[in-house]
């Protein structure tokens, strides 16, 4: 159940933009771990299912390409496209003109797998919204709109 009001010191320091920066990171951070904790149907790090996420919005995308979309080092990357190979949640094929490379795909059971984990964290986040006011809920509406214009500045 939710209950937590915030406290009148910690409503003085998201005045400043500094502090609402330190409280969204924070909040952010807490609601991401219990959103990972509540779809946990797999043994995937947290990489290795960004990574699949990745191949799924950008399918037929090369390894390289992939290293650099997730800020990882190309090594690293082709680590976690191994492990998602034998897992036969992605696949490799042949790159359609450069003969030297391969590009990666999402298969029907890595797409299983995204959509049972994105069923399970959303069910959650449901039933979490259910302890909220309407007036809390629309604050929500708004800062989700506002949270994902951040995320693409």
């Amino acid at each position: 159940m939710i209950t937590n009001h915030p406290r009148k010191d910690h409503v003085a320091i998201l005045r400043s933009d500094a502090g609402l920066a330190s409280s969204l990171r924070v909040s952010l951070a807490r609601l991401n771990r219990r959103l990972r904790r509540q779809a946990a149907v797999h043994s995937l790090t947290p990489t290795q299912l960004a990574t699949l996420a990745a191949v799924e919005r950008h399918s037929g995308i090369t390894p390289g390409e992939l290293a650099d979309l997730e800020k990882v080092q190309p090594p690293s990357m082709t680590r976690v496209i191994a492990v998602l190979v034998e897992r036969e949640l992605v696949s490799r094929t042949p790159h359609p003109t450069d003969r030297r490379q391969v590009t990666v795909s999402v298969t029907g059971q890595g797409s299983a797998l995204l959509k049972e984990e994105r069923r399970l964290k959303e069910a959650w986040l449901t039933r979490q919204l259910k302890e909220l006011t309407p007036e809390e809920k629309a604050t929500l509406r708004q800062a989700a709109l506002i949270l994902e214009k951040l995320s693409r500045i």
